[in-house]
């Protein structure tokens, strides 16, 4: 049952435990255990609202996707670097990568100048961390299989000559 939970609030975490409860075909009681005991485990680590670029507040930020290469550590792999750079605020997201980089860092700031700042004075200096590649984020298309924007459709300007 857990994971058909799980499952439904990826899709809508808005759900309420009763609506669960009616889709599962059981007591709500059950749902609202299984959710507790799952938030108390650490398996459930909070709940977000996927928004648009043009939110209000979002125009403000800027984010990055960075690429890191590092050089493991004997005694504790990537996982001493990975969880040094996951207590800085700016990083949102970081994960370990197969590939030519082995770590994917979103990193938000105010401006592009502040996120480079980040790059430059905090990342960088890492003990292990060897390069860094950073893409700036233009627009995002989908988030979380959220489709960002609607359907409409787009007409190229025509030309006369």
């Amino acid at each position: 049952m857990k994971e058909k939970i799980i499952s439904l609030l990826r899709t809508n975490a808005r759900l309420t435990a009763q609506e669960i409860a009616e889709i599962l075909s059981v007591e709500t009681a059950e749902v609202v255990s299984a959710v507790n005991e799952m938030e108390n485990a650490g398996v459930i680590r909070g709940y977000t609202a996927i928004v648009t670029d043009d939110a209000p507040g979002s125009e403000s930020r800027v984010k990055a996707l960075i690429e890191v290469k590092v050089t493991p550590s004997r005694d504790g792999g990537f996982d001493r670097v990975a969880r040094r750079i996951a207590k800085f605020p700016e990083v949102t997201d970081l994960s370990l990568l197969s590939g030519s980089y082995d770590l994917l860092l979103t990193v938000e700031g105010a401006s592009l100048q502040q996120v480079a700042n980040f790059v430059s004075d905090k990342l960088a200096t890492i003990e292990g961390v060897i390069s860094t590649a950073t893409s700036f984020q233009l627009k995002k298309y989908k988030e979380s299989g959220m489709v960002m924007q609607s359907d409409e459709e787009y007409e190229r300007l025509k030309i006369c000559f």
